[in-house]
């Protein structure tokens, strides 16, 4: 019987507490040249009409004033637009655009990152000692939240992923131990449910990083071992387990191979047995069949009693 995953604790539990989250929305833009080539017909039909040395002065000035609205959004890139402190929308559209050059453009790349952690050392669900590290996969997808909602999102991402791992670590243990038990539930562990482990971190994850604008789409344990101080101990352990069960195969294919050797002389009638030699014989082919080393037989030229 597999039992289910521990469920994720809430948001309210992991994450700060949320205020009045940002909306991202799209900025006014116009296309870049045709906006440039209506700004230089302008000024030169007022410096032609005016002739003045102070207009022409003038509209050098209103010239380079209008040329600061001008900006460009490389691909997978957005540009994060405010006026006078105020959020008025992004432009993720990628090319050459004109906007108000009052306004304050700030670039955010929409690419996907990932980063590894650093190995960090926990307690699992059994209070052993491990170190453990994970690879984080993330994109921003809200440019407003990741902005304004919180004060650096890349150090952000990085500290939540590191508390997020710490907790996981601490719901799961590092090792099934019941798993060489047929008796016994078999329960998720770190090392044999590297896939439902997984799963678990990106949803944590995604739960306290909800309020930032950034996406998870992958994370996985990269590393994970026991302490220093505890591996030598429980690599025999592990190799105890393996050996039991190994042992316990072993012995079921032997019960069922003499249970069938007991079956065909009684069906065949090769020859009759009392219970003390069907005792006896039970006995020697068990010790064939399980020994590690190979059985010297030993030839029996009298009678059967």
């Amino acid at each position: 019987m597999t039992q289910k995953p521990k469920e994720q604790v809430s948001a309210l539990e992991v994450g700060p507490v949320r205020g009045i989250a940002s909306v991202e929305q799209r900025a006014f833009g116009l296309p870049g040249v045709p906006a440039f080539l209506i700004i230089v017909v302008m000024l030169a039909g007022v410096a032609a009409v005016t002739g003045s040395v102070a207009w022409m002065a003038l509209g050098f000035v209103a010239f380079f004033f209008l040329v600061s609205g001008f900006f460009i959004v490389a691909p997978n890139q957005a540009s994060v637009i405010t006026l006078f402190g105020r959020y008025v929308g992004t432009e993720r559209r990628n090319g050459f655009f004109w906007t108000n050059p009052l306004t304050t453009r700030r670039k955010l790349s929409l690419r996907i990152r990932n980063f590894s952690s650093q190995q960090l050392k926990v307690n699992d669900a059994g209070g052993s000692p491990i170190e453990i590290a994970a690879v984080v996969v993330w994109r921003v997808v809200d440019t407003a939240r990741a902005s304004f909602d919180v004060e650096n999102y890349e150090e952000f991402v990085h500290i939540q992923a590191e508390t997020a791992l710490r907790h996981l670590a601490s719901q799961y243990s590092y090792d099934d131990h019941h798993s060489y038990d047929d008796h016994q539930d078999h329960q998720f562990s770190l090392r044999g449910n590297p896939d439902e482990v997984a799963a678990a971190l990106v949803t944590e994850l995604g739960t306290r990083l909800e309020h930032t604008g950034v996406e998870i789409l992958e994370a996985r344990l990269s590393h994970l071992a026991y302490a220093p101080e505890i591996a030598g101990a429980m690599l025999q352990r592990q190799q105890a387990g393996a050996i039991l069960a190994a042992r316990q195969i072993i012995v079921q294919g032997a019960v069922g191979m003499v249970e069938m050797a007991l079956a065909q002389l009684s069906e065949r009638n090769i020859v009759e047995l009392d219970e003390e030699r069907k005792a006896q014989m039970v006995s020697n082919l068990l010790v064939v069949l399980t020994s590690e080393r190979g059985t010297q037989p030993v030839v029996n030229a009298g009678s059967l009693y």
